[in-house]
């Protein structure tokens, strides 16, 4: 299983969430697969997917996920320690893990090589940090979405990315109308 199966394979249980979705291929991917107002494509700010995911989720009551690569969490391994600190139960930081920088060109990352994020989120404090094979990250997705976190999903997957078409919303856009549905959620 790709990361574009992955989150084919997730991207029916997400309907009321607000999920901040990695830079670059998987915005792309999940803009193809499912668009959706809830929806945060970032289109710069590698590594800052889960810092923004989990300062949301101290603002709202809604659930917020925020859609993060291995490449991104590991230039960013302190907010791990500070998602164990705040202690949300409205996060989730779904990790998917491919062992390469995927926008990059697939350079293999640490995790390629051995290191296990969560491993490392469960050492930082998260209780519920649990590393899955990509084909079982949707049942443990729907699992996490029923239970108070945060919780850290690291999924396994093979590198690799379909051709994709970038995102035909200006970064302005994508924006503005997170914000209106932020707004309406709040509402």
């Amino acid at each position: 299983m790709r990361r574009y199966e992955l989150l084919q394979s997730i991207a029916p249980l997400l309907s009321d969430e607000f999920v901040i979705c990695n830079l670059g291929f998987p915005s792309q991917e999940l803009y193809a697969i499912r668009d959706h107002d809830h929806h945060f494509y970032m289109l710069g700010s590698m590594g800052l997917s889960s810092s923004i995911g989990l300062g949301l989720s101290m603002e709202i009551d809604s659930t917020v996920i925020s859609i993060d690569g291995d490449g991104s969490v590991l230039m960013n391994l302190g907010t791990l320690s500070t998602i164990a600190l705040e202690d949300q139960k409205n996060f989730i930081l779904f990790i998917v893990d491919n062992g390469s920088y995927g926008s990059t060109g697939d350079q293999p990352t640490h995790t390629a090589k051995g290191t296990s994020l969560a491993a490392i989120a469960k050492a930082a404090g998260i209780k519920s940090s649990v590393e899955v094979p990509g084909e079982e990250a949707a049942a443990k997705l729907s699992e996490c979405l029923k239970t108070p976190g945060p919780h850290v999903i690291v999924a396994k997957v093979e590198p690799g990315s379909p051709a994709m078409t970038p995102i035909p919303l200006t970064s302005l856009a994508i924006r503005d109308r997170f914000r209106e549905a932020v707004k309406r959620a709040q509402a």
